[in-house]
């Protein structure tokens, strides 16, 4: 019997895996790319915990084939489960209920451990992934709570702390937790996230973009999708500021090349490219490049948060893989799993309607669509900030729909929340212009 980078029993075959274990333990933790060494440790060593995370690797792919290609490792972790200690059974099944689709009880699992075994970090972190995913932000907060006591001592608890708490809003504990992670290790990108969240959030645009710069000589030796995603939150401020040139040299040379086939990095190039479009900047062909790898997830549906932005990429590249993605979407939303049978059918068909619509400037109907999602789109997943293109989206639509009254009022709430954005200031003159009220702003 072993421990593992927190102090967690495990069960080995031979000690030579606990290298491989660790480097999956801390490299999910900190999102370093060493979590992958796991797949080689899991091809000599069938230990079944060390089975069970090769699986985990296949199913973050976030693709349709992520199940089938984690079968095999499972099915090794549940042969030899029977070895293995309660901790590590009840995380086995964890995965298992993932790789079958039931996320309920993979939740619930992973729930129990934290209850059980608050320092097994790898099942709190990926307890707290699938509630991110359904858009549960108070049960991310509640599976962290009650853990801080036996796991205080870890930087990376603190990190996931700051971000559940920044999803609920909570900002101020959210900051302190976040700049209690960075005290206790400055390469902490998780807590570097979720501070540039509450920065955004709360306004605070240049101390954001200042804070980001500063922090960004750490961000090495990281997955893909958690160096360009801090890069596209550094994008984001940039964007807030109208510095519309840096944006897109971030965009070219940070933001979208990474890995240019993994679903996050994909989202992260749609939103950017979206956002710069409506900022009235000319992002020329590359939406062309980002379609390029977006014509094979037609048949997708691991997430509607991902298809949504999938569909809209393609239709602004004018492929005609659009067209198949929304009856495709619509065919998918009518069998969803029951858990997510709302989110589908109730917040993305009538979304990715919109997105649809808007993408091929039929703004009447984007303003019908994602007028009609806009109020439940928590469900779908997603940060507050990922979401916030869909709502640039409704109130683009609104301005170019000739529904200035509508969007005045929501620019203008915007803007005073965020008062050092350029953009939502200019965006909100603009319309306070058209409406003959700008004097009085």
């Amino acid at each position: 019997m072993w421990t593992d980078a927190f102090g967690n029993a495990v069960t080995l075959h031979d000690e030579s895996a606990l290298g491989g274990l660790n480097d999956f333990a801390l490299g999910f933790l900190a999102s370093e790319a060493r979590a992958v060494n796991i797949i080689a440790t899991a091809a000599t060593d069938t230990s079944p915990l060390v089975q069970a995370y090769a699986a985990a690797v296949h199913m973050f792919a976030e693709s349709p084939d992520g199940p089938k290609n984690a079968q095999p490792y499972l099915a090794r972790a549940l042969a030899a489960a029977h070895s293995a200690g309660d901790r590590e059974q009840r995380f086995i099944h964890a995965i298992k209920a993932w790789v079958e689709g039931d996320m309920p009880r993979a939740i619930g699992l992973h729930e129990e451990q934290a209850r059980l075994y608050p320092r097994d970090l790898v099942s709190l972190k990926l307890g707290d992934y699938h509630l991110f995913n359904i858009g549960d932000a108070p049960g991310m907060l509640r599976l962290l709570l009650g853990t801080t006591t036996a796991a205080g001592d870890i930087c990376y608890l603190h990190g996931m702390l700051a971000f559940a708490l920044e999803q609920c809003l909570m900002l101020e504990p959210a900051e302190a937790a976040a700049r209690k992670a960075i005290a206790m290790q400055r390469r902490e990108p998780w807590a570097h996230h979720a501070l540039a969240h509450v920065m955004l959030t709360q306004g605070r645009i240049h101390e954001g973009h200042a804070f980001m710069q500063e922090v960004s000589d750490t961000w090495t030796g990281l997955n893909s999708f958690m160096v360009t995603h801090n890069w596209w939150h550094q994008a984001l401020f940039a964007l807030e500021l109208d510095r519309h040139a840096e944006v897109l040299d971030l965009y070219d040379s940070q933001v979208w090349g990474v890995a240019k086939d993994y679903s996050q990095d994909q989202v992260n190039a749609v939103s950017l490219l979206a956002r710069l479009e409506m900022a009235g900047v000319d992002v020329g062909d590359r939406w062309q490049d980002v379609a390029n790898y977006l014509e094979a997830r037609v048949n997708d549906h691991v997430l509607p948060f991902l298809d949504m932005q999938y569909l809209y990429a393609l239709a602004r590249a004018d492929r005609l893989q659009a067209d198949v993605l929304m009856r495709n979407i619509e065919a998918y939303a009518r069998t969803a799993p029951a858990h997510m049978q709302a989110a589908w059918q109730r917040v993305c068909v009538p979304a990715s309607r919109g997105l649809l619509a808007h993408a091929r400037g039929d703004f009447t109907q984007a303003i019908e669509a994602m007028g009609a999602a806009t109020p439940r789109l928590a469900e779908i997943g997603g940060s507050h900030a990922q979401r916030d293109l869909f709502m640039q989206v409704y109130v683009d639509s609104l301005v170019r729909g000739g529904q200035l009254a509508g969007a005045q009022h929501m620019l203008q709430q915007q803007a005073r929340l965020s008062p050092e954005s350029a953009r939502l200031a200019r965006q909100a003159a603009s319309v306070n212009t058209a409406l003959g009220i700008a004097q009085a702003a």
